[in-house]
């Protein structure tokens, strides 16, 4: 049997709405172009590599047919092809000529002087009609149309998918608008390797800070099998936040004091192969909705960035490409945005 619940509500002033995997804000460009971006925050280290992924080429695909040059092409989603290192360019251009001498198509790849920001291609995206792009590779939704002037409920449909599964989440959807749902149309895939969706306005999140502290503190946390040996050893007490019962540590430190005391819990626990986790936690807006999340029965979290409220909420499923759709009613206006992660049992 299915059971709905609110989960809160999302407000969209600039009428773009995004939905991304909330773990990979910290790769959101804003205006800015994504070269900007450090490729160590890709987990990429060796320098050559760094430089090719900084030195990466965005396309805009023209011609006749080039819309179904890029849908037959399917290396991306979205009108433009994204984020192609500059090592790999020149192969990249000779297979799409290939594909379009092959396939009878007139369509050509022209770069662009600059790589788009990651909200502009959100914004275009909405524009033309919504749909998926790629940001270094995850799939990103973006909307437009939303209504801008109050908030919208986010609602989640939960299903017992029996043995071995378990109560999990069918859907998780954000209506506009009440009304008669004329169409469904595909909006492509979000890409999810936190376990976890976002949805907030793309004004919104130029505001993000992913790990930077708002208020210049952060909290220390630890759990595991050598936890009570650890809170003994470091004196430190219950972390006392809501949904972490057993979890030790300490909340509100200046961030450097909160690093030296998560270094010298990892060097102990390193140091004989203990079993226990540490998580170094700066007073980001990705720490505060998280802080939510834990806390929430529904594990969902909200946090205000601007005029906007943006909402995160964990898939229950894990990570996965999970299918987004938007409902229109018969006059082709927007009534609702689905991320669809299981069919019913």
């Amino acid at each position: 049997m299915e059971e709905m619940f609110e989960l809160g509500t999302v407000s969209c002033p600039s009428g773009t709405l995004v939905l991304i995997d909330g773990g990979h804000l910290g790769l959101w460009s804003g205006n800015r172009s994504p070269a900007d971006i450090d490729p160590a925050a890709l987990g990429i280290e060796d320098a050559a590599m760094a430089a090719d992924v900084a030195g990466a080429i965005d396309f805009v695909v023209t011609g006749p047919d080039a819309s179904e040059a890029v849908l037959t092409f399917d290396r991306q989603p979205g009108s433009r092809l994204h984020d192609i290192p500059a090592s790999k360019t020149a192969e990249f251009e000779a297979a799409f000529a290939e594909h379009c001498r092959s396939v009878g198509l007139d369509a050509r790849l022209e770069a662009l002087p600059v790589r788009e920001a990651h909200a502009l291609r959100a914004i275009r995206t909405g524009e033309e009609g919504g749909g998926s792009f790629s940001m270094f590779g995850v799939p990103v939704v973006a909307v437009g149309g939303v209504p801008r002037d109050r908030p919208l409920p986010v609602l989640a449909t939960r299903v017992d998918y029996g043995d071995g599964v378990g109560e999990c989440w069918s859907e998780i959807s954000i209506r506009m608008s009440e009304g008669q749902v004329a169409s469904s149309v595909s909006l492509g895939d979000i890409g999810v390797d936190w376990a976890r969706v976002l949805f907030g306005d793309v004004d919104a999140l130029n505001l993000w800070q992913h790990d930077e502290p708002v208020d210049g503190l952060a909290d220390v946390a630890f759990w595991g099998a050598a936890a009570d040996e650890a809170a003994t050893t470091f004196a430190a007490p219950e972390l006392g936040e809501p949904g972490e019962d057993g979890v030790r540590g300490w909340t509100g430190l200046p961030v450097s004091e909160a690093m030296d005391r998560a270094l010298a819990l990892s060097r102990w626990k390193d140091e004989s192969g203990r079993r226990m986790a540490v998580d170094f936690r700066p007073h980001s807006h990705h720490w505060q909705i998280m802080r939510e999340v834990r806390a929430s029965p529904v594990e969902a979290g909200s946090v205000e960035l601007g005029d906007a409220r943006v909402l995160c909420a964990m898939t229950s499923w894990g990570d996965g490409f999970f299918p987004v759709t938007a409902e229109l009613d018969p006059s082709g206006d927007l009534l609702a945005v689905r991320v669809r992660f299981a069919d019913a049992p």
